[in-house]
């Protein structure tokens, strides 16, 4: 489906000047960045093992930016539901296109940032010959001193800290502007849209649990990574693709167009 979404957003003017969808198409693309390259993590964890580190940082940073930009999108997604439902009159002012990227952006920023420094705190503190040698690929091995572990820990607190606290002041706001207008249908869609991105938060969250601890047998490495890192983004599609019903009807006129192009073709 997220296959679909993206030639579906770039083809419709309705959509790439919409700051929602906008939101959404750039957590499909970094969805799609993140398992491409968690899968051959993971691939390569079962069939090489042993990684090169220099080609093991570059996996492992793309891991880490996306990883740690969905929940930041799903907070940006959130507050813009809220201006929409609870300050519909100034929406065109604040949620602007250029703004919208403004924030992408910023979501980058904030989650490039903190692992660049750990980089160029292991090009400091190791020796060069360190980048040629092989290692399991995975954070814990590459940035192993206990102050970037610290360090790591102490920004995922703190930031998922604030996501969660915007989500919650985001979906009782809208809560409350449901219930003082019990007819408002969009106030009730966007209160349950919330809710689903909470959900989501919390599925994400597990990626920072689980790696903590240790599994002996592969098959429990395997279910874990089903539920830590695909999961989650399967709601994705759901939340936006099925549920929203101006995406589904052009994506219903996308696959109508596509099945007829096959038919026409000789």
């Amino acid at each position: 489906i997220n296959v679909m979404m993206c030639p579906c957003f770039t083809r419709h003017v309705t959509f790439y000047e919409d700051p929602r969808y906008i939101l959404f198409i750039h957590m499909v693309i970094n969805d799609g960045l993140m398992l491409t390259t968690t899968v051959l993590l993971f691939v390569l964890s079962y069939t090489v093992y042993r990684l090169n580190v220099s080609f093991c940082s570059l996996l492992i940073l793309m891991a880490v930016f996306t990883t740690r930009n969905t929940p930041i999108n799903l907070a940006g997604m959130a507050i813009e539901r809220y201006i929409a439902v609870c300050k519909p009159l100034r929406y065109s002012q604040i949620c602007t296109v250029r703004r919208t990227y403004t924030v992408i952006g910023g979501i980058w920023f904030v989650t490039v940032t903190p692992a660049i420094v750990d980089l160029f705190e292991l090009l400091a503190t190791e020796p060069l010959s360190f980048f040629y040698e092989s290692l399991v690929c995975n954070s814990m091995n590459l940035f192993k001193k206990p102050i970037m572990q610290q360090k790591k820990l102490t920004f995922d607190v703190i930031y998922f800290s604030l996501v969660f606290l915007v989500l919650v002041f985001t979906y009782l706001k809208v809560l409350f502007a449901a219930k003082a207008v019990s007819t408002d249908v969009s106030a009730q869609k966007a209160r349950n849209t919330i809710l689903l991105h909470g959900l989501q938060l919390a599925m994400c969250m597990l990626s920072y649990v689980f790696p903590s601890i240790p599994f002996i047998h592969l098959h429990a490495r395997f279910f874990t990574y089903l539920i830590v890192y695909i999961l989650p983004r399967f709601l994705s599609p759901i939340i936006y693709g099925i549920r929203d019903q101006k995406f589904r009807k052009y994506l219903k006129m996308y696959l109508l167009i596509g099945r007829c192009r096959k038919k026409v073709q000789p």
